[in-house]
């Protein structure tokens, strides 16, 4: 009976408290462009109608899908999506709003959006606007109301292509010529139009290690995970070259995510090269990852679908334990030339498709990851990568 009214008690604070105006938000209008129709045309000629959500325009990229069930906002400020067109498979999308704190980046770095429901109400008290709101701030194009289970088992089966949103052409075959004129994500390269422009600086200046930053890329979480390990960063622009970080005499090199194929980086591949034969601790996340390979002989591939989503599960061979990890790439390292390689080891496979997800430099203090163990968003299961290359700088 205790059990019982206690849980009535609970029912009617919560029916109480909705009736209330003081712990929700009033609801945020709706969009004017809500009964407004849009188009997805794939590559392959497929058509999706929806309707428009954020900005009325055109918008193009390779289209690709997250799994992932949160943090919507950390994956559109994401730079490794630079020119992707983004599928979410989560059914809502803006339901708790926009904060200006969850971000990877200074601004919303997709192509665009499908998503099944668009929702600019929310109810988070921290929120800051609605995604409406975000996205006309953004100037992001992006398309609801499509079944969006449907159209990731079409990319799933057809593999990665490219796309085009608009809401403003809905003739096909006008889309179609607009469509063909977009490259391939295969061959290009695009971490120098993310990249910072000019160096800065991350942390405390009085932190017992530094770190010299490759900033192909680079998420801000992955910046305040050294911060917190008392590490003080200097992010350089993603065509500098060795000598002109060396000149700082830092620690240790950190090579970032990013977008674009990593075979279209000869820069980033030769100060790799650099770093390796100057025998400094190295440590390499996602597109750094793939960049190490290459500097080793190693080629890259791109990848019928790529992973991208908070629940990969990936094995730890070297330490013999499994973790949940947060992925976000389209391209991949060639399993048959990484077991066939004298210079490099496998630390990491993922359980899903036995791809590689981890390597490390024999005879150096160099290694790299795949998945993206700041995970934000996602597990903190690979957290202790930071801690291990912490180690190295020591």
């Amino acid at each position: 009976m205790a059990i019982r009214g206690l849980c009535s008690f609970f029912v009617n604070l919560l029916v109480n408290e909705t009736k209330s105006t003081s712990i929700f938000l009033p609801l945020q209008p709706m969009s004017t462009f809500e009964k407004i129709p849009a188009i997805l045309l794939l590559e392959d000629g497929t058509v999706y109608h929806g309707t428009a959500a954020g900005k009325i325009g055109t918008t193009t990229g390779e289209i690709c899908f997250n799994t992932g069930m949160t943090g919507y906002q950390e994956i559109f400020t994401d730079p490794s999506y630079y020119r992707q067109i983004m599928v979410t498979t989560n059914a809502h999308i803006g339901n708790y709003g926009v904060n200006s704190e969850e971000v990877e980046s200074e601004s919303v770095k997709i192509a665009g959006l499908v998503c099944k429901n668009f929702t600019a109400n929310y109810s988070r008290m921290m929120a800051d606007e609605s995604i409406q709101e975000y996205y006309l701030n953004e100037s992001v194009v992006a398309i609801s109301n499509v079944d969006t289970r449907a159209l990731v088992r079409h990319i799933r089966d057809k593999g990665a292509m490219n796309g085009i949103i608009s809401s403003e052409v809905l003739d096909i075959d006008q889309l179609r010529k607009m469509l063909a004129e977009v490259p391939s994500m295969a061959g290009l390269e695009l971490s120098s139009e993310v990249s910072t422009k000019k160096h800065y600086f991350y942390g405390n200046p009085e932190a017992k290690y530094k770190v010299a930053v490759l900033d192909l890329g680079v998420k801000k979480n992955i910046l305040r995970n050294f911060d917190n390990r008392d590490v003080y960063a200097k992010v350089f622009p993603a065509k500098t070259t060795f000598k002109e970080m060396q000149e700082w005499n830092p620690d240790g090199y950190f090579i970032s995510n990013g977008p674009g194929d990593p075979s279209a980086m000869p820069y980033a591949i030769e100060t790799v090269k650099e770093i390796l034969a100057a025998d400094k601790p190295l440590f390499g996340i996602c597109l750094g990852h793939q960049i190490l390979a290459e500097a080793n002989g190693i080629s890259t591939y791109k990848m019928h679908n790529g992973h991208r989503g908070l629940n990969h599960p990936v094995k730890n061979i070297i330490k013999n334990h499994c973790e949940v990890t947060s992925q976000n790439h389209g391209f991949g390292v060639n399993p048959d030339e990484v077991r066939k390689s004298d210079k490099v080891e496998i630390t990491h496979l993922n359980l899903n498709d036995q791809t590689i997800e981890g390597i490390r430099v024999k005879g150096k203090k160099a290694f790299s990851v795949q998945y993206h163990p700041e995970s934000s968003p996602g597990p903190h299961d690979s957290r202790y990568l930071f801690d291990d290359f912490v180690a190295m700088l020591a």
